[in-house]
């Protein structure tokens, strides 16, 4: 009786020993050969134990972890806002060179010989083409280039919500204010020296459009300073005659085609660029530029240059890209390049003299 009590109870002690080595090889093969296992059954017992959904039990931030792919924002492009020449369908003229600009006037400026023109008549908005009136005002006023002149909350852009880099109170001479104008289309500036005016903007105004009337610009007319407004209106045979003036002022030929200019603006040190990369290529050699944007008025582009022995005005007004009015200026150049000049009629200044006894019936 005693043997059979003492073997029920060992073969009970053995079968204990055999499930306690099956559990604990079972819990170091987890542990030890798929890392991260025993976590999860882990966290799925204690699920079990508090009644907790398992799955909820594996989003732990110890477990592993799913990676999303951001998608890319979609950003809202919106047509741009036809120019006036596109709406009076201008850019379908043809022109042998096949320019991008709706717009082309290109002269000689010694002889006045046409080289090229397309639509040179047409009347548009020419944008900051203006401040080449602005600058040859001040300029032949004689007014002190070194006269301080304050930024305004007037000279703040409220036609096209422009931003500038010269605060309200900023304090430059009207020669820096002249130079930034001219050089990097700074439409504050140009405000500025309109305001600076002797009579104020509204005199100024009026003796742009009078010097206008003067040098012959009958299809032009001015009502601010800037070029902001579409109000600003011109045509190329206009602008031709305002350059072929304009070119004859050597401080608007300085300012105009310098590459760039340093400003001191109380204790900031402000670097300005030109607004055209032509006057930094050594194969151009420019005595006078201005470039222009405006929506109304596309890109604009009017140069006085040296090409092939000779003197060329040019004129781009509504052009496709921003790039592309510089492209044009190229065609042109290569082009005027390939033609050979009309020679100069030799005036006769003097008459020879009469054989004796002759008279003049």
């Amino acid at each position: 009786m005693q043997d059979t009590v003492f073997h029920l109870c060992w073969d009970r002690l053995v079968n204990h020993f055999h499930r306690f080595l099956q559990v604990g090889a079972l819990s170091l093969f987890l542990v030890l050969g798929v890392p991260g296992t025993a976590v999860v059954a882990s966290a799925n017992a204690q699920a079990k134990q508090t009644g907790a959904n398992p799955k909820a039990a594996k989003a732990s931030p110890q477990a592993k972890r799913k990676t999303y792919t951001r998608r890319p924002a979609f950003r809202i492009v919106r047509p741009a806002r036809p120019s006036d020449g596109m709406r009076a369908g201008l850019h379908g003229a043809s022109d042998p060179l096949s320019l991008r600009s709706s717009v082309a006037y290109v002269i000689d400026q010694e002889t006045q010989e046409v080289l090229l023109s397309k639509n040179e008549d047409a009347v548009l908005p020419i944008a900051s083409l203006t401040k080449i009136m602005t600058a040859l005002l001040v300029s032949e006023a004689e007014l002190p280039l070194d006269e301080m002149i304050t930024i305004t909350q007037a000279d703040v852009d409220t036609e096209k919500g422009s931003t500038s880099r010269l605060r309200v109170g900023s304090q430059l001479s009207r020669g820096e204010l002249l130079h930034l104008a001219l050089m990097s289309s700074e439409n504050r500036a140009a405000s500025a020296l309109g305001r600076s005016y002797p009579g104020g903007l509204q005199v100024f105004v009026e003796m742009m459009n009078a010097k206008a009337q003067l040098l012959g610009m009958h299809d032009t007319n001015f009502v601010e300073p800037t070029g902001l407004s579409s109000k600003n209106r011109s045509s190329a045979k206009d602008l031709a005659a305002l350059v072929d003036v304009a070119s004859e002022d050597p401080l608007l030929r300085e300012y105009s085609t310098s590459p760039g200019y340093q400003v001191a603006v109380g204790r900031r040190k402000l670097m300005f660029n030109n607004t055209n990369r032509l006057v930094r290529n050594p194969s151009w050699d420019i005595g006078l530029q201005k470039t222009g944007y405006i929506s109304e008025a596309g890109n604009c582009l009017v140069m006085q240059a040296k090409v092939a022995g000779r003197n060329v005005i040019m004129v781009f007004l509504d052009s496709y890209g921003k790039l592309s009015r510089l492209g044009d200026a190229e065609r042109v150049r290569r082009w005027v390049e390939s033609i050979p000049a009309k020679p100069l009629a030799t005036p006769v200044t003097s008459a020879p003299p009469l054989p004796q006894g002759t008279r003049l019936l």
